[in-house]
């Protein structure tokens, strides 16, 4: 399931990227239930949402969708950037989750001081966090790792179902898949939890501090430092 990097022990990448996946799970259980009815993470849904809206049924905004929609594909460009300019992996990995961490930072400030009653201050906390998940996926998608894409689970769930011994297959990855579904399952039932005590802000702070710290470890781990350069 990892690969044992030169020297320096097992690569925690993996590590790494199921963790995000638990903070993924938690944002959007922000997003979709205290900012009302948007994801940040998962542009599937907000494309779904815009369907919604767009046929006129209640409760669904398209605006907000669109705002999520269109700063994550910004957070992506930015992501890609990075990818092209970044000298290594790990610089690669590092820069990005330090923006991300930062984007989340800012919108956990924005929902304290500007508050989450009106359409413009949700929008702008929306924006912020939907980069950092831009980012993050732009990140995730060049490194590529089998299973481990942190936010969206329906080829992860159709590679469990179709290759498992049901179907006929063995699936040597059946572990790491199934983690990747319970992780964005807790990181989402967390969140909900959490909603219930805490004010959005903090939890968002909460994310902004794992990521940071998600940041650090990955830089700190012996194995990163050997990765060579990015390709």
């Amino acid at each position: 399931m990892r690969r044992r990097a030169r020297d320096g022990g097992r690569d925690p990448l993996p590590v790494a990227l199921g963790l995000l996946t638990v903070l993924s799970g938690c944002v959007d259980a922000v997003a979709f239930l205290a900012l009302g009815r948007v994801f940040t993470a998962n542009m599937t849904g907000n494309v779904v949402i815009l369907g919604f809206a767009a046929a006129g049924s209640p409760g669904f905004s398209a605006s907000r969708s669109l705002v999520s929609l269109l700063a994550f594909l910004a957070g992506a460009v930015a992501g890609g950037r990075i990818h092209r300019h970044a000298r290594s992996r790990r610089s690669r990995i590092v820069i990005t989750l330090a923006a991300e961490a930062a984007l989340a930072g800012l919108a956990a400030g924005a929902s304290a001081v500007l508050g989450l009653s009106a359409e413009g201050h949700r929008s702008v906390v929306i924006a912020l966090v939907a980069a950092g998940m831009g980012l993050q996926n732009a990140i995730v998608r060049v490194l590529g790792v089998p299973d481990m894409t942190t936010t969206v689970l329906t080829r992860t769930l159709t590679g469990l179902a179709a290759e498992s011994f049901l179907a006929g297959g063995t699936d040597p990855r059946a572990l790491r898949r199934a983690v990747s579904v319970l992780a964005i399952f807790c990181g989402a039932c967390a969140g909900a939890v959490l909603l219930r005590r805490l004010h959005p802000g903090w939890i968002l702070l909460a994310v902004a501090g794992g990521v940071a710290l998600i940041a650090a470890g990955y830089a700190l781990h012996p194995a990163s430092r050997r990765d060579g350069p990015a390709r």
